[in-house]
């Protein structure tokens, strides 16, 4: 049986990166869903559908064009009381930009998005890319990455292998995009039910 290895982003980053937020520090039982790439019609329409159902709050880390394209999907996130964060606006991946790029990229997304979160696209960001960002933006990471996007997984294994270790103040990182789409549609309502009956509440991300 594979490990999957992929769940928990590796220490070293975190070392690396001790100003960003991987986890919140909290003994009481809270999560914190968070959604990239969105928004986009479909999977964020359905996500936002399921949220209200469940009545339950998430972050959505949104792409600057697909925010252009979509904006009466942006709204819904906002009037719905969901936190938004920035996630540049071509999802850039920051390891192949210069600073100077990638932050343009960034200044061109806030545009769109009115958020001082942001998440790098792929979790792959510079240093010097940091460094500008972080007087202006909280940089959110994630605790849990769910593997949704991955073909070699099927959609009961990624519900399980997250299960495994949600943990209080976990930031959980699902994605809106037609790659994740199978993994994504069958995991998260089994994951807020399974967390709900275990008595945690679900918060955005701040």
């Amino acid at each position: 049986m594979r490990k999957l290895r992929w769940l928990r982003a590796p220490g070293i980053f975190k070392l690396l990166f001790p100003d960003f937020v991987w986890r919140y520090s909290t003994n009481q039982k809270k999560v914190y869903l968070t959604f990239d790439d969105g928004p986009i019609p479909d999977s964020t329409l359905w996500t936002l559908d399921l949220l209200k159902k469940k009545n339950v709050k998430a972050s959505f880390f949104c792409v600057g064009d697909n925010v252009r394209k979509y904006p009466d999907l942006y709204r819904r996130i906002i009037e719905e009381g969901h936190a938004v964060g920035n996630h540049t606006f071509n999802h850039l991946k920051g390891w192949g930009q210069n600073t100077q790029k990638y932050i343009e990229n960034v200044v061109m997304a806030s545009e769109y998005v009115d958020s001082k979160l942001f998440r790098p696209p792929y979790g792959q960001i510079k240093k010097s890319q940091a460094k500008h960002l972080l007087s202006e933006y909280k940089i959110i990471m994630w605790d849990v990455l769910s593997g949704d996007y991955r073909k070699d997984i099927g959609p009961e294994e990624c519900l399980n292998a997250v299960l495994k270790k949600v943990r209080p103040g976990s930031i959980i990182l699902f994605h809106n995009n037609l790659r994740s789409e199978k993994n994504m549609r069958y995991a998260v309502p089994r994951l807020i039910d399974n967390l709900l009956a275990e008595g945690y509440s679900f918060e955005c991300c701040h």
